[in-house]
């Protein structure tokens, strides 16, 4: 065979033929250009470029994903909530790039109003609304070339300047988130509700009016008037007054100091929650001891005609003492009111709720 070496099949005949038609086969299958597979190298973008492009988001499609944890995406409940909303130092804010996980972040808010995102470093966003700050940090991505047609969406995971103060006769005084619709009483619970010597007279200063405060008349029973429920909205400072104080000192069964909510306790009322008067009491001498811009003023009271439906009720304001002496203390008659009001230091005060 001259060297050469002859493959035969079992029957005789020869394989080389078929081997090199298999070896040919191969080599053509793997020099075949994969069409619609990948992309030709012209259009692949440029080792330059900063990010991957990205595509549109699906239009109302509440449905959607999360591209940052993968979980159904929240869109805020109203458009109001998104423009009410102004963002402000402290707030944490959570800013998410649809189709580019790659860019969801979660800063604070610093002193000076920025935050720091990937890419277009520093952006202010303070004494925005949360529309107002996802358009400018679309604009900042779209403008430095980095994503194609952003859309951003900023939530605020804890707020440090959407709060409202609320000082005052409450158990827990301080600042209170205010996100979403809040009210009155959905802040004073926060608070822990009255304190003993709350009155039912609320001041409320808006950020933007700090000039006219709103006074609102609250019930004694809250469930009673839902129309004293009034909004809330960040930037307000709630004051909830102290209830007035009358006072009944001198020769009376229980020497006390009473609360009330509005001018509405007399000399009557006043001296029957004291217990009465003993009957050592000179009520001849009763006296009403009224604060006035020109100092203490001395009013008689004609206490017997009273009691007798032979004078007519007289009414008590805040801080006002009545002084009963008794028959034989006739040192008061020319000290009373010193002596009366230094009572007054030593008192219980009771709460007076009618």
């Amino acid at each position: 065979m001259g060297g050469s070496v002859a493959f035969t099949s079992r029957t005789g005949t020869r394989m080389l033929p078929i081997v090199a038609l298999m070896i040919l086969s191969t080599g053509a299958f793997c020099q075949q250009p994969q069409t619609g597979v990948f992309p030709s190298p012209t259009t692949q973008p440029s080792a330059e470029a900063p990010v991957v492009q990205k595509s549109e988001p699906p239009a109302q499609n509440p449905s959607a994903e999360s591209p940052a944890t993968g979980a159904p995406k929240v869109e805020p409940d109203t458009a109001s909530e998104n423009t009410m909303v102004r963002l402000g130092p402290g707030d944490l804010v959570e800013v998410n790039v649809y189709g580019v996980p790659e860019l969801a972040t979660k800063t604070r808010i610093n002193n000076s109003g920025d935050v720091y995102l990937p890419l277009v470093d520093y952006v202010h966003i303070a004494d925005m609304n949360l529309e107002e700050a996802q358009t400018l940090i679309e604009k900042r991505l779209a403008d430095g070339g980095f994503v194609r047609s952003p859309h951003v969406t900023v939530f605020v995971n804890e707020s440090a300047s959407q709060g409202a103060t609320i000082l005052g006769e409450v158990a827990h005084p301080g600042v209170y988130p205010v996100l979403g619709e809040r009210r009155l009483y959905d802040v004073i619970s926060a608070a822990g509700g009255f304190t003993d010597k709350a009155g039912r007279v609320v001041t409320i200063t808006r950020r933007t009016k700090p000039d006219a405060p709103q006074t609102v008349h609250l019930p004694s029973n809250l469930a009673d008037q839902t129309d004293a429920n009034v909004g809330v909205v960040p930037g307000d400072t709630i004051v909830v007054g102290r209830a007035g104080i009358v006072y009944v000192v001198g020769d009376v069964n229980r020497p006390s100091g009473f609360m009330i909510e509005d001018n509405n306790l007399t000399v009557l009322k006043a001296l029957a929650l004291a217990g009465g008067a003993n009957r050592t009491a000179s009520l001849n001498g009763a006296k009403l001891l009224r604060q006035t811009s020109n100092g203490v003023q001395e009013i008689p009271v004609q206490l017997k005609k009273i009691l007798r439906a032979k004078a007519p009720d007289a009414p008590l304001q805040r801080g006002d003492i009545l002084f009963v002496p008794g028959s034989a203390a006739k040192a008061f008659a020319y000290r009373g009111a010193e002596a009366a009001i230094s009572m007054t230091t030593a008192l219980a005060v009771v709460a007076y709720r009618p």
